[in-house]
């Protein structure tokens, strides 16, 4: 079985494993998500690899990290998380890239990033769960980051701290890679009330 297809039945069971235990129908993941039903209907029978967007939309709207959703094995109270089984999710040509580290369902979901981003390529997201919070240090170059449309210049060796339920971007405009890691802390989701009868 290929990686892909591994991340493919990953994602299939943890979603579906998920999702019921969140209370939540298809119907109203769907609209918590923002992903149609019928792209659940599909990622729960494996039958596609959806993009990073749509995972980032479902793993928010169940209130787990991207990590969890891949994989939900709990191992001991220290995991350790070798450079094979770091998950890439995002790639381009140019060859920039971001790749979740690690993550943890602790108090909320926590996620630890190392992105790569090459000049002129830039990253965009969705606004994630008010509560959210992007903790990121700039390790070589520069990075532009967008908040609700506002530019941020952030050098190498500098860091930033920025609530993340508005539109943001990471944007490379210099002539050399950037390079920085990330932290995304997700407030926790509460289990969907029964239905009253």
């Amino acid at each position: 079985m290929s990686d892909l297809d591994q991340l493919t039945q990953s994602l299939a069971r943890n979603l579906k494993r998920w999702r019921n235990e969140r209370g939540f129908t298809l119907d109203a993941l769907a609209a918590r998500a923002g992903v149609s039903r019928g792209m659940i209907i599909q990622i729960e029978q494996a039958r596609t690899n959806p993009s990073v967007g749509t995972t980032v939309k479902l793993a928010d709207a169940l209130g787990v990290s991207i990590t969890t959703l891949l994989d939900h094995e709990q191992g001991p109270q220290v995991r350790i998380v070798p450079p094979d089984q770091a998950v890439r999710m995002w790639s381009t040509p140019a060859g920039s890239s971001t790749t979740l580290l690690v993550g943890t369902e602790a108090r909320g979901p926590l996620e630890l990033w190392s992105w790569t981003l090459m000049p002129g390529d830039v990253s965009a997201s969705d606004p994630h769960p008010e509560g959210t919070t992007e903790l990121l240090h700039v390790t070589a170059g520069t990075l532009t980051l967008v908040v609700d449309g506002q530019e941020h210049r952030i050098p190498a060796g500098s860091s930033a701290v920025f609530e993340a339920n508005a539109p943001h971007a990471y944007r490379n405009d210099g002539d050399e890679s950037a390079t920085l890691t990330m932290a995304v802390s997700i407030p926790p989701v509460r289990r969907a009330a029964p239905p009253t009868r």
